[in-house]
């Protein structure tokens, strides 16, 4: 282990142990007379909710069937709450309570009622108990915004009993969130305890005091946590557009009651959205890169139609690490970054110089992505190396995954330096070239990936070198196995025409051919994490190295 990367882990070990001390005081210190405490006497207006509603999933629920997090626990006329749930996922999306959204699509008097009952087993259940999966702060942040949204599908026709258990609950969860929120570690948990905490003082007629403090809080986390080019410190491209689905109508909810917006609410959201767009395949599909899975484009679309900053997506997104190249119909997405701190990498991707191709409304070159649903250990089979489409040394990633439960999944070891140079041709063509030093503290090398597209994107020509320190050519073979990979989506169909060519056939017959100069490709049998439907076997083309560099061709058909 580098010196650098061993002090940046005592570091972080030490910054652990003073929050969660401070933490710890904090909470045995009785609020001060519950000042600046929020106190939720009544809802007065339910921020809406943009994503998408599926009657099916109403009928279900109202069958006693919840169908969520890729699972269905059939619990007929029995609480939910008390029956073993399926997985942990499941567990989350349960107690957040978002699919209380599907009951908008059957507003029918049973269904409120049904609806209002799940909601009471809940408070019986784990109302008084402040422990447990149910109150993680990212659950109760979810269900404090779930809760003030689709308060009008749960109160509608509610009894007076009802109302106030509800509105106790509320309160009782809120303030439980305001007390910790300061305690979160820096991360997209503690922005959105920041978003729940706003939302719940701006729609619960908070004192104006109490409105403009949740707003003061929510701007310094968004200044902290939205860099300036519109990326989320995750890096990852998912999490712009689930921030969007919260800050869009908390603003307008600020706007529809007369409220001062925080300072920097809207500005943000402007710089989220050319973000969003960078992020766009040329079919619509969003990039897999830093913990992104698929995302439904009913749910993409619900957002960007509230775009007001309309153009053309930016070449890079320099603060964030990302570089796009196009032509045509032709979209490349590069990730050029690393995490943006030791602590903000536990849900970071070992993929520096991976890359996604995307062409007319066709995927064709991937990452796997993260899976929705499955289990922990294929998640961070997810994260490494062999999992992206670049280059990776043996069955060695290019940041080492600690699975410390102190700390967190942390990535360590990684790319400390990142070196990109853009360069547009003559004949307008788009070039980039960027290497890492991800391998350099365990086989002193460096991996250098240039990429090429010409004007009319139809033309793409790459090459992967590996270099010693000081940036020469290593002199002969690798230290160890390297292999380029590149993940072809599972829609795709792929055909080996010649040791050294692949023919890459999409559905509406669109087609590119990938082959190499030298030596042998493959095609391996491979896992695409990051359907909607769950984990798809797919295919993937494999190069391995026979000398210091490698040298690949893409070629489209009209």
């Amino acid at each position: 282990m580098r010196i650098s990367d061993r002090r940046k882990l005592i570091g972080l070990y030490l910054d652990e142990t003073w929050r969660r001390a401070r933490r710890a005081v904090a909470l045995t210190i009785p609020p001060l007379l519950g000042i600046g405490s929020i106190r939720v006497s009544r809802v007065v207006v339910a921020p809406t909710d943009l994503r998408a509603v599926d009657s099916f999933v109403a009928e279900e629920i109202l069958q006693g069937r919840y169908p969520l997090a890729g699972r269905v626990l059939d619990a007929g006329d029995e609480s939910p709450f008390s029956l073993e749930l399926p997985t942990r996922q499941f567990a989350v999306r349960l107690h957040g309570f978002g699919w209380l959204r599907h009951i908008r699509a059957d507003k029918t008097a049973m269904a409120c009622d049904h609806a209002r009952w799940i909601v009471d087993q809940w408070i019986a259940v784990h109302g008084n108990r402040s422990t447990g999966l149910a109150w993680d702060l990212e659950v109760v942040s979810r269900r404090i915004i779930s809760w003030l949204s689709h308060s009008p599908v749960v109160l509608q026709e509610a009894e007076v009993g009802f109302y106030r258990r509800f509105i106790g609950s509320l309160s009782h969860q809120v303030r439980f969130l305001q007390r910790r929120a300061d305690h979160l570690p820096e991360g997209l948990p503690r922005l959105k305890a920041r978003i729940a905490l706003a939302m719940a003082a701006v729609s619960t007629e908070a004192s104006p005091s109490v409105v403009r403090r949740t707003g003061r809080q929510l701007d310094r986390e968004l200044e902290r946590q939205i860099l300036p080019d519109g990326t989320h410190v995750s890096r990852n491209p998912q999490a712009c557009v689930d921030l969007l689905f919260d800050l869009l109508p908390l603003r307008q909810t600020y706007i529809n009651l007369g409220h001062e917006l925080p300072q920097r609410l809207i500005s943000v959201i402007d710089r989220i959205f050319p973000a969003v767009r960078f992020f766009r395949h040329s079919g619509g599909d969003l990039a897999l890169f830093n913990g992104a899975s698929s995302t439904l484009a009913t749910d993409l679309m619900s957002v960007l139609r509230y775009d007001e900053t309309a153009g053309q997506p930016f070449k890079a997104l320099p603060h964030g690490g990302y570089h796009r190249l196009s032509g045509g119909d032709t979209v490349l997405l590069v990730d050029t970054g690393k995490p943006q701190s030791l602590r903000l990498s536990t849900t970071c991707h070992a993929g520096c110089l991976s890359f996604e191709l995307s062409s007319g409304r066709n995927r064709f070159i991937i990452n796997s992505g993260l899976p929705r649903f499955a289990g922990e250990k294929l998640r961070q089979l997810a994260r490494t190396t062999a999992a992206h489409s670049t280059v990776s040394i043996g069955d060695v990633s290019s940041a080492r995954m600690m699975q410390s439960e102190y700390l967190g999944p942390i990535l360590n070891a990684g790319p400390s330096m990142v070196d990109v140079d853009r360069q547009s041709g003559p004949d307008g063509s788009d070039r980039l070239s960027a290497r890492h030093d991800g391998y350099a503290g365990r086989f002193g090398i460096l991996h250098e990936r240039e990429i090429r597209i010409n004007q009319p994107g139809t033309k793409i020509a790459g090459r992967d070198r590996l270099l010693q320190r000081e940036g020469l050519p290593i002199p002969d073979m690798p230290p160890a196995e390297a292999i380029a990979r590149f993940h072809i989506h599972p829609s795709i169909v792929l055909e080996q025409l010649d040791p050294r060519k692949a023919r890459l056939l999409a559905p509406d017959g669109e087609s590119w051919d990938f082959s190499i100069p030298v030596g042998e490709l493959t095609i391996e049998e491979d896992v695409f994490f990051a359907d909607v439907s769950g984990i798809r076997p797919s295919q993937q083309i494999e190069i391995h190295f026979e000398g210091p560099e490698i040298r690949w061709f893409l070629a489209h058909h009209a």
